[in-house]
Protein backbone atom coordinates (compact mmCIF):
# COMPACT_ATOMS: atom_id res chain seq x y z
CA UNK A 1 0.00 0.00 0.00
CA UNK A 2 0.98 3.78 -0.52
CA UNK A 3 -0.65 7.04 0.48
CA UNK A 4 0.27 9.45 -1.63
CA UNK A 5 -0.77 13.49 -0.87
CA UNK A 6 -0.11 16.43 -3.52
CA UNK A 7 0.69 19.66 -2.30
CA UNK A 8 1.94 23.20 -3.85
CA UNK A 9 -0.92 23.61 -6.16
CA UNK A 10 -2.59 27.50 -6.61
CA UNK A 11 -3.21 30.59 -8.22
CA UNK A 12 -0.89 31.73 -11.07
CA UNK A 13 -0.86 34.06 -13.82
CA UNK A 14 -0.32 33.03 -17.49
CA UNK A 15 3.38 32.35 -17.97
CA UNK A 16 3.99 32.26 -14.32
CA UNK A 17 5.73 28.39 -12.88
CA UNK A 18 4.36 26.01 -9.97
CA UNK A 19 6.34 22.78 -8.84
CA UNK A 20 3.72 20.23 -7.61
CA UNK A 21 5.31 17.72 -5.07
CA UNK A 22 3.80 14.26 -4.60
CA UNK A 23 4.78 12.94 -1.07
CA UNK A 24 4.58 8.84 -1.04
CA UNK A 25 4.07 6.80 2.44
CA UNK A 26 5.17 3.32 2.36
CA UNK A 27 7.98 1.81 -0.13
CA UNK A 28 10.08 4.31 -1.11
CA UNK A 29 9.24 5.81 -4.63
CA UNK A 30 12.67 4.17 -6.54
CA UNK A 31 9.82 0.92 -6.33
CA UNK A 32 7.41 2.70 -8.04
CA UNK A 33 6.21 4.22 -11.52
CA UNK A 34 4.29 7.42 -10.97
CA UNK A 35 2.59 9.95 -13.04
CA UNK A 36 1.03 12.94 -13.02
CA UNK A 37 -3.08 13.16 -14.88
CA UNK A 38 -5.12 16.32 -14.41
CA UNK A 39 -9.07 16.76 -15.25
CA UNK A 40 -10.15 20.23 -16.20
CA UNK A 41 -14.22 20.91 -15.51
CA UNK A 42 -16.25 19.10 -17.86
CA UNK A 43 -13.31 17.09 -19.56
CA UNK A 44 -11.91 13.46 -18.62
CA UNK A 45 -9.21 13.21 -16.99
CA UNK A 46 -5.73 12.94 -18.93
CA UNK A 47 -2.51 11.88 -18.75
CA UNK A 48 0.44 14.46 -18.11
CA UNK A 49 4.23 13.04 -17.61
CA UNK A 50 4.97 10.01 -16.11
CA UNK A 51 8.22 8.49 -14.59
CA UNK A 52 9.25 4.78 -14.93
CA UNK A 53 9.94 2.74 -11.88
CA UNK A 54 13.36 2.62 -12.90
CA UNK A 55 13.69 6.30 -12.99
CA UNK A 56 15.21 6.32 -16.16
CA UNK A 57 12.89 6.99 -18.29
CA UNK A 58 9.79 9.92 -18.42
CA UNK A 59 6.91 10.52 -20.91
CA UNK A 60 4.93 14.03 -21.25
CA UNK A 61 2.16 14.14 -23.20
CA UNK A 62 2.46 16.40 -26.31
CA UNK A 63 0.66 19.62 -24.63
CA UNK A 64 3.39 19.97 -21.97
CA UNK A 65 6.44 18.86 -23.77
CA UNK A 66 9.16 21.11 -23.79
CA UNK A 67 7.30 23.17 -20.26
CA UNK A 68 6.89 20.55 -17.85
CA UNK A 69 9.60 18.33 -15.99
CA UNK A 70 8.58 15.45 -13.80
CA UNK A 71 11.48 14.13 -11.41
CA UNK A 72 12.24 12.04 -8.20
CA UNK A 73 13.77 12.75 -4.99
CA UNK A 74 14.08 9.18 -3.61
CA UNK A 75 15.14 10.11 -0.06
CA UNK A 76 12.19 12.70 -0.07
CA UNK A 77 9.99 9.36 -0.89
CA UNK A 78 9.05 12.76 -3.06
CA UNK A 79 7.81 12.96 -6.95
CA UNK A 80 7.97 16.49 -8.40
CA UNK A 81 5.97 18.14 -11.32
CA UNK A 82 8.11 21.36 -12.21
CA UNK A 83 5.79 23.61 -14.61
CA UNK A 84 6.79 26.25 -16.92
CA UNK A 85 5.23 28.97 -18.99
CA UNK A 86 1.76 28.08 -18.01
CA UNK A 87 -1.27 28.35 -19.96
CA UNK A 88 -5.20 28.95 -19.35
CA UNK A 89 -5.94 25.99 -21.14
CA UNK A 90 -3.24 24.27 -17.76
CA UNK A 91 -6.07 24.77 -15.16
CA UNK A 92 -7.27 21.31 -13.38
CA UNK A 93 -7.34 19.82 -10.48
CA UNK A 94 -3.57 17.25 -10.49
CA UNK A 95 -3.60 14.65 -9.41
CA UNK A 96 -0.58 11.92 -8.75
CA UNK A 97 -0.67 8.51 -9.32
CA UNK A 98 1.96 5.32 -8.43
CA UNK A 99 2.15 1.42 -9.22
CA UNK A 100 4.83 -0.85 -7.63
CA UNK A 101 6.73 -1.45 -10.71
CA UNK A 102 10.66 -1.46 -11.12
CA UNK A 103 10.90 -1.51 -14.73
CA UNK A 104 11.74 1.27 -17.59
CA UNK A 105 8.19 1.40 -18.62
CA UNK A 106 6.23 4.66 -18.21
CA UNK A 107 2.22 4.08 -17.83
CA UNK A 108 -0.06 7.12 -19.73
CA UNK A 109 -2.92 5.53 -18.59
CA UNK A 110 -5.01 5.72 -15.80
CA UNK A 111 -6.25 2.00 -15.10
CA UNK A 112 -2.67 0.82 -14.91
CA UNK A 113 -1.93 3.23 -11.62
CA UNK A 114 -3.89 1.63 -8.63
CA UNK A 115 -2.84 4.22 -5.86
CA UNK A 116 -4.04 8.16 -6.80
CA UNK A 117 -3.75 11.25 -4.47
CA UNK A 118 -6.62 13.36 -3.51
CA UNK A 119 -5.24 16.15 -6.41
CA UNK A 120 -3.93 19.83 -5.89
CA UNK A 121 -5.89 22.30 -7.61
CA UNK A 122 -4.30 24.45 -10.29
CA UNK A 123 -5.57 28.12 -11.64
CA UNK A 124 -3.71 30.20 -14.02
CA UNK A 125 -5.37 33.15 -15.16
CA UNK A 126 -4.80 34.78 -18.39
Amino acid sequence: QVHLVESGGGLVQAGDSLRLSCAASGRTVSSYAMGWFRQAPGKEREFVAGISGSGGNTDYADSVKGRFTIARDIAEKTVFLQMNSLKPEDTAVYFCAADYSITSYVRRRGYEYPYWGQGTQVTVSS
